[in-house]
């Protein structure tokens, strides 16, 4: 019996390559209701509106948005994939308020925030289609340390 190990191409160069043409990543959620998640991730977390198309009038099929300093693109999808393939994670200064904030806003809270043992303090809420929005920050113990 022979044995067979499979080995990736490894080229350096190409992957050095690839990886320099790349600018940036974003997460794009599928909704079918842009503005409902607009009141969630612009209204009650704080977004502001980079892109919108259509640009003028009518109703928005696509939303860029930044989130402090990272990008959100929200896509009208009359048939999303199922709630709960990733995450979203929101790193914040106070994990306590912003939970407290969007649960007043209408999210769920599946996890009230907690220290965790890696030293950050985190939450978890779901967004009104069921994605689920992780909250993190370092630990009051982390800081001090």
């Amino acid at each position: 019996m022979v044995a067979h190990v499979c080995h990736r191409s490894e080229n350096p160069v190409a992957r050095r390559t690839v990886a320099s043409m790349i600018e940036s990543a974003f997460p794009i959620l599928e909704v079918p209701d842009v503005e409902r998640a607009l009141a969630f991730y612009r209204d009650a977390l704080g977004g502001r509106i980079t892109y919108s198309f259509p640009p003028e009038g009518g109703e928005p099929v696509y939303i860029a948005l930044a989130v402090g300093r990272s990008s959100l693109g929200i896509g009208l999808e009359e048939s999303p994939l199922p709630p709960g393939n990733m995450q979203l994670w929101f790193y914040v200064d106070d994990v306590d308020r912003v939970t407290a904030e969007l649960e007043a806003a209408g999210a769920a809270v599946v996890e009230q925030p907690v220290d965790q043992p890696w030293g950050e303090r985190t939450a978890l809420v779901t967004d009104p289609f069921g994605t689920r929005v992780r909250l993190g920050a370092p630990s009051a113990a982390a800081e001090s340390a």
